[in-house]
This record gives structure tokens, sequence and C-alpha cells, in this order.
């Protein structure tokens, strides 16, 4: 028996030195697996933010991922697991000015996207190398970055064919501006708290017949119409009406009332003042009554500082919540204020830093438009070409309830406003601009046009990411051999962000679907069930506990009682749990080595000992089953269950008495060595570290990584 079953296992001293052995072998690159792995089975990796380190969310992901990869290899399938990083453009830019405590206007453009660059790639080091402490084997050969040079010329490729097609349009349009970090954001990224907030009713002047109600009387400075329901009796005579009216010191202000039925008569008086400037909801409004027309120039009161502009002199340059005080100050002066109640009041805010988001106007937005029939696509529109995909079966969501969370989402889509006002990132490609006018060239149109200096919305190119890793917009082997995908896993929380646009992107690019299956995983909680934040105390650094435990403790921990789509609870009693369980695989493997040292190959197979085979091919079958269907929570449960409390607590516990009794002696031990063999290839997707370190020790010519799947 060799010696090194004689100390107990450390992890410590076995895991930085197989993840060599298997990055030396060359097998996470399927151009170097053995010849008889030839169907090809290909995963992305969601591309972590360069912002941070391993949390315990990435690590279930990479845990999930990496047991998916190692159960295919071991399949026979020629497998690829594409590593790579997100430059995560927003939080990468503002995580990068608070840690270095500068304004990016003390630099040129140029100077400071290269210093944020460099930053993201430092930090791209910390996380790689965290990967790898999980045993992630991915094709390290193969990495890639959200903004490195093949990145680029994807992006570039992909808003070129997506302009000429005619579905990337730039105006002046309404856009969500985060005013903290002064840059427009899509409607996903937008979270809404209930905050007690002060609801007004009031009148615009002392002539004007109709009270309204607002929580935000600052935006009524821009007002065109009061709204309210056709069937309400109270306003029925003023349908159709306009007023002209005085508001805050003497602000003009014509008023047409209108009649809608999505007025809700019950809330506030039933009639809201209609604001196109400064609400989507108004600005469709006021649209569909012909108030204003599709390109006129709306009359902006807030700024992108969160200033009055356009106003009474009394009020400009107040922040709007110091205006909101000046005019519930003149509304009471002027008798016009009759009431003031506390409600609670869902505000918008920036998911990323948490700033209040603002609705206003903006020039020179670039916008992706999703209902635009696409002749080279039969005429169907982006949503339609995400929505088709999954309604026909070519993509199945696991679990299958997100289905209709994702059909709700697309049913709902507005067109995705892709232009963003900082510097790092993918610049709005060959867009230039005079005054009002945009054109798109690869050439300065004239010396009076200046460069559009916007940057493009972080998933645009990571919707690219199943194809432009694999080397898209050419037409390279990788991509024809790995794409579509075979699986993509990933948080439930992005399936809109990012799965949505990898869907659209791929449909319209390549006429294909990215991925033939999602998998979607929850979010990991404490022993309490509440969500793991520092804020909370609760925080568990995963690179902490392998680091204790030992990575394959953290992996089953992880993964047993994670089932697809759930959240998950963990704590550092259930990685202590499966520490122990690793100890007692050594301990196994110790027994049977000690008593197998005579061993001589047989045939021989006592009756009792064909039914212990008999029952690890059903567990074999059973197990297969679950793999194969994505429950590798059961896979691991009934694993563990087997090798602990069959194996270690029954079988090795009667083979004892069969090992002193010749006539069973060579059968035992025959029994015994197939059993532990089998169940170190079972267990390898789940606890690689560990079972390869046995399985070399055991003198096999093969790693077990590409060592068969058992029958």
């Amino acid at each position: 028996m060799n010696e090194i079953f004689l100390s107990p296992y450390k992890p410590e001293e076995t895991e930085g030195r197989i993840y060599k052995v298997w990055v030396d072998s060359g097998f996470f690159n399927p151009e170097n697996l053995p010849s008889e792995h030839v169907d090809p089975f290909s995963m992305v990796l969601p591309p972590p933010n360069v912002t941070g380190t391993l949390h315990m969310g990435s690590a279930l992901m990479l845990a999930i991922e990496d047991i998916i990869i190692r159960y295919q290899r071991m399949q026979g399938k020629k497998t690829l697991w594409i590593p790579g990083t997100d430059h995560a453009a927003i939080a990468t830019e503002t995580k990068f000015l608070k840690d270095k405590k500068i304004s990016r206007n003390d630099y040129t453009r140029e100077k400071f996207v290269q210093m944020v660059n460099e930053y993201a790639l430092d930090t791209q080091q910390t996380i790689i190398k965290q990967m790898k402490t999980l045993g992630a084997s991915l094709d390290w050969s193969r990495l890639a970055f959200t903004l490195d040079d093949n990145r680029k010329k994807a992006v570039e490729e992909a808003f070129m064919r997506m302009y000429e097609a005619g579905l990337i349009y730039v105006g002046e349009r309404l856009v969500n501006w985060d005013l903290k970090g002064q840059t427009t954001v899509a409607d996903d990224e937008i979270e809404y708290e209930s905050e007690e907030s002060m609801l007004y009713t009031f009148k615009y002047s002392p002539n004007f017949p109709i009270e309204i109600a607002s929580t935000l009387p600052e935006t009524k400075l821009a007002d065109v119409a009061v709204a309210v329901h056709p069937e309400d009796n109270r306003y029925k005579q003023y349908i159709g009406k306009s007023f002209d009216t005085k508001f805050v010191n003497g602000i003009g202000l014509n008023i047409k009332i209108i009649a809608d039925e999505s007025i809700d008569k019950e809330f506030g008086t039933g009639a809201v003042g209609i604001t196109p400037a400064h609400s989507k909801k108004d600005y469709d409004l006021a649209l569909k009554h012909g108030l204003i027309s599709k390109n006129q120039k709306l009359h902006q009161v807030i700024s992108e500082q969160g200033k009055i502009i356009n106003s009474h002199k009394s009020l400009n340059d107040l922040k709007f919540k110091e205006a909101r005080e000046e005019i519930i100050k003149w509304l009471k002066e002027n008798n016009l204020l009759t009431k003031e109640e506390k409600i609670s009041h869902e505000v918008p805010r920036a998911q990323r830093g948490g700033g209040i988001i603002l609705t206003l106007p903006k020039r020179h937005q670039f916008f992706v438009d999703v209902n635009k029939p696409i002749p080279e696509r039969d005429n169907k529109s982006l949503k339609e070409l995400m929505r088709e995909p999954v309604v026909q079966g070519q993509i199945k969501i696991l679990p299958e309830r997100f289905e209709k969370v994702y059909f709700q989402w697309i049913d709902n889509l507005r067109d995705w406003n892709i232009s963003r006002q900082i510097w790092y990132g993918h610049n709005i490609p060959n867009a230039w601009y005079k005054e009002d006018d945009v054109q798109i060239s690869k050439n300065q149109p004239g010396s009076d046009w200046k460069p559009i200096d916007d940057t493009l919305d972080t998933w645009f190119s990571s919707g690219l990411w199943t194809f432009s890793t694999l080397g898209w917009p050419n037409d390279t082997k990788d991509l024809k051999t790995y794409h579509p995908t075979s699986v993509l896993e990933t948080g439930y929380d992005i399936l809109f962000f990012w799965i949505a646009r990898m869907i659209l992107m791929s449909q319209f690019l390549l006429g294909e679907v990215p991925f033939k299956t999602v998998y979607l995983h929850g979010l990991v909680r404490d022993e309490k069930n509440r969500k793991i934040s520092k804020s909370l105390g609760n925080n568990i650094d995963p690179v902490d506990m392998i680091a204790k435990y030992g990575a394959d403790a953290v992996r089953m921990a992880m993964i047993i009682g994670t089932s697809v789509g759930n959240d998950s609870k963990i704590s550092t009693e259930k990685f202590k749990a499966y520490k122990h369980f690793a100890n007692k695989i050594w301990n196994i493997t110790r027994f049977v080595l000690e008593n197998t040292k005579d061993y001589k190959e047989t045939d021989e197979i006592a009756p009792k000992h064909k039914d212990l085979i008999k029952n690890l091919e059903d567990l074999i079958v059973d197990v297969t089953k679950d793999m194969d269907e994505f429950r590798f929570y059961m896979a691991a449960e009934k694993i563990y269950h087997y090798v602990w409390h069959e194996f270690a607590d029954k079988i090795i516990e009667e083979s004892k008495n069969d090992l002193r009794d010749e006539t069973l002696k060579k059968s035992a031990q025959k029994t015994l060595l197939h059993i532990l063999e089998q169940s170190l290839k079972l267990l390898h997707p789940f606890m690689p570290f560990i079972t390869e370190e046995i399985w070399q020790n055991l003198s096999k010519q093969q790693l077990l990584m590409v060592t068969p799947w058992p029958k």
C-alpha cells in the first residue's frame, strides 16, 4: 500500500498539485482529449465581473458547471468549457473611481480608460486563480475578456449589421437617468424600493377646475394635460377642454383635459398631471392623444444633475427636492394645496449603484428596435425571435416555471437603450454628430463632425458571448464545431439581462439559438434563510472555506440540497460535514488497499458479492439518469449515502469475515476494489481532487478525469 494513505488526507497539500497535473495533461482543451472523444459538448462560463472576487453565488455556479463538464468528459464527449471575464463597464468604472479616490476629468479619456483596464485585468488574475482553487476544468487556452480585441471586432460587426438592418436607431428619447452614476440604464437595470413618500393634492391655479395628486410636484412644471377616466362623472364636463393657467410664480401652462381608461379613478383625485418629458407612461399617453408628435423636442425641466432648468428664475438651478419644497410653499401661500398624506411609494433606483432614477429626454441615444420586422429573418421581430425557440422547444429552460416569466418579460419589452455615458467600455462604433444630426460612418463625415463618445451597454457585448468566444465574426472551426453550445448554466436573476439578450443576438446574427438547455440556479442563503451579504454580517468567503475544509468539501456542501431554480442554504457546519466525508473516502481507500496487497486477479465472484455488484450497478443506472436530467443534488446525495452508509458501514464491515475466509477472500478483494474504483468514478465530477489523488495512487495509467463513466 502506498504510504500516502498512512497519513490523514490533506487537501491543502493535494489540490494545487492535482490541478497542475490536469493542466499539464492538456485535457481541458478538447483537441487534446483521447481519440474516442468525438461528439462535441460545449458551455461558456458566464463571465464574472472583474470588479471583485469569488463569492458564494459564483462558487455555486462554478461547482455546477464543472460537475456538468466533468460528467460529459467521462461520457466520452469532446468537451469545451470556455472561460472569460466581463469588463462590467459601469461597475468597474465606479469601483475604480471609489478605490483610487480620483475624478476621471483629471485625465484624458484615453489615459483614464487605460488605467481602468489595467485595474480590471489585474483583478481578472485574482478571479482566475480563485476559479482554479475550486477545480474548474476550463480551457484556459481560450480565455476571453468582453473588452479584448476579438470582442471589439465582434461588437463592431454586430452593431453595424443591426444598424444596416434598421434595428438600431438614434435620436432624442426618454431615458432612465441614473443621477448618481450619471449615465442611462436599461429598464431591467432598475430596482424599485418601497419608500414613504408624500402625496400632494393641489390645483395649478385658482381658476383651474380640477385637483390633481402627485408625489413629484416639481415635474408638474412641464405638464401639458390632465388625464381622467372617461367614466368618472366628476370630470366628464371638462373632457376635451383646454385651460391656460398660471402655476408657480406665474409659469404659464396650457393644460388639456383628456380621458383615458388607464387612469385609476380611486388613486388620489382620479386626475393625473401628464408630463411627457419626465414620464414614459405620460409620454405614451401624450402621443396617443395627439398632444405631442414623435420627434417633437420636449419641455425638460429637470437636468442630468437633478436641477431645475427651463423654468422660473426663482426655481432654476435648485435641486429637484429643493424645488419641491419651494413649490409646496407657494401652493400653501396661495391656498392651492388641499391635502398632504404619507403613502408607500415605489421609488426607482439603479440596480448597481443605488442612485435615484430620473426619467428625462436625452439626445443622441441609440436604441435597438425589438418590434421591427426583419426581412432576412422571415419578417419576424427580435421579440418574436426571442420567443420562438423557447415555444418550439429548441431551447429548454430548467426549471420550466421560468419559461412563463421569460414570456411575460418579452411581452412587456420596450426598445433597448444601448447608450451609456461612461468612458470605460466599447465605444459606440463609427458614430459622429453635429448638433442634433448623427451619422454612422467608418470615416469622419467632415471636420465639424465629432465622434459620439458614449459607450455601449455592457450587455450588448456579453450578448455575443456564446459565439464571439468561438471566433465570430470569422467562420472558424470552433464556431462550426461547438455552436450552438450545449448548456448555459447561470443564476435565475440574470434571465432577462443576459440570457434573453444572447438569444436575441444569436437569432439575429447567426440565425440559430445560442444554447439548447438553460439551467438556472438560485441564490445562496445562510442557515436562517437570509441572503448572504457583508451588510448582514453573514458573509461566507468560499476561498476561506476552501482553505479550511478543502475544495471537494465546499463543492459537495454547495450541491447537496440545491435543486434547479431554487435558493439553497449554506453554513460552516455543512462544509465541515463534507470534510468528514472526504476523510471517510480516504479511510475507505486505506482499508481496501491494506486488505488487497496480496490480491491476484480472479474471475471468481461469490454469489453474495455478485449481489453487492448488482446493487452498485443499480445505483450507477439511477445516478446516470439523475445526471442526464440535471438532478445533480440527487445524484450527489445518492453517491454520498452509498459510499458512507452502504460501502463503509455495511460492505466493509461484512467483508472483514470474508477476508479471513480463504474460500471467499479473492472474491471479497475483487469486490472491494471494484466498488472502490466505481465509487471514485461516480464521485469524480463532485469531488475531483481527492478522487484523482486516490486514482493516481491506485497506479492507474489514465487520469480519472478522462476515464469512462461507469456503465
